[in-house]
């Protein structure tokens, strides 16, 4: 059906949508070709396509915006996004601007479950000399990073490798160990807590989310496992749960008790990035 401005903001926000303002606008961009400023010039003019029926129909069924725009923003960068990733998120973006800041010229570091590339991607682009393995253990989603890798113009310094960091990936990366960094976003949601996310959220890879019953299963096999790949002086840097930053140091008294640990809140003041340097 033909949507103006206002009716197709009305729809979305009667759909439980909550910024569905903005949403109305990013559509009317994607499926009908028009400027943000033609669409608030004459917020009652109609406009019509089978794609803007096709992309509504979806996203007043919760499914998200991101999946069906096909690319979303992250760190001044465009990417592309699938069900085949987690979806980018703002928070995120704090733990790419602790890497930028602190990752020394020529480093070589890893991103560990790199779903759409967004964190890897991000630190080639701001720091031209350093090289980055992204390890995923989906094909179809390292494909996808890959794409967004050559899209940013990084892939000359993005390293791609499928493996499982629960698994197989410890063998594969001691190969060319040591690293100066370890980043990583991994599944931190406890099992329960994702059954009972948003309807959008249901449409993401679950093994993206899930990080087993306490939400913290990547996080044992990460310092365990992998913080002895990190050269002395380098750093591990983790984004965490709102509520994960005491397990988290508890975890790195265990498992790297020589580390120095610094936890960094998000502007909500909630955790959100944990920082472990490796002692000289």
């Amino acid at each position: 059906m033909p949507y103006s401005y206002r009716t197709l903001a009305d729809a979305l926000s009667s759909a439980g949508i909550e910024d569905a303002a903005e949403e109305a606008v990013l559509l009317l961009e994607r499926f009908c070709g028009i400027g943000r400023a033609t669409v608030y010039c004459d917020r009652d003019r109609v406009y019509a396509s089978p794609e803007l029926d096709v992309a509504v129909a979806k996203r007043l069924d919760r499914y998200p915006l991101q999946y069906i725009l096909g690319t979303w923003d992250f760190y001044g960068l465009s990417f592309e996004v699938s069900p085949d990733c987690l979806i980018p998120r703002p928070d995120t973006e704090i733990l790419v601007e602790q890497a930028i800041r602190r990752i020394p010229p020529n480093a070589r570091a890893v991103d560990l479950c790199t779903g759409s590339g967004c964190i890897a991607v991000s630190v080639l682009k701001n720091c031209p000399d350093v090289t980055v393995t992204a390890l995923e253990l989906y094909p179809d989603t390292l494909k996808l990073a890959t794409r967004n890798a050559e899209k940013n113009g990084v892939s000359n310094r993005f390293a791609p490798m499928q493996a499982d960091l629960l698994s197989d990936g410890i063998e594969k990366l001691a190969e060319n160990a040591p690293y100066d960094a370890i980043l990583s976003n991994p599944p931190y949601i406890p099992t329960e807590t994702v059954r009972g996310l948003s309807p959008e959220v249901g449409h993401e890879p679950a093994a993206a989310l899930d990080g087993g019953a306490d939400g913290l299963v990547f996080y044992r096999a990460i310092l365990e496992n992998y913080a002895p790949l990190v050269c002395p002086g380098g750093m591990i840097i983790l984004e965490i749960g709102y509520d994960q930053g005491d397990a988290l140091r508890r975890l790195a008294e265990r498992y790297t008790p020589r580390a120095t640990f610094e936890l960094i809140r998000d502007l909500g003041g909630r955790d959100r990035v944990v920082v472990l340097r490796i002692p000289l």
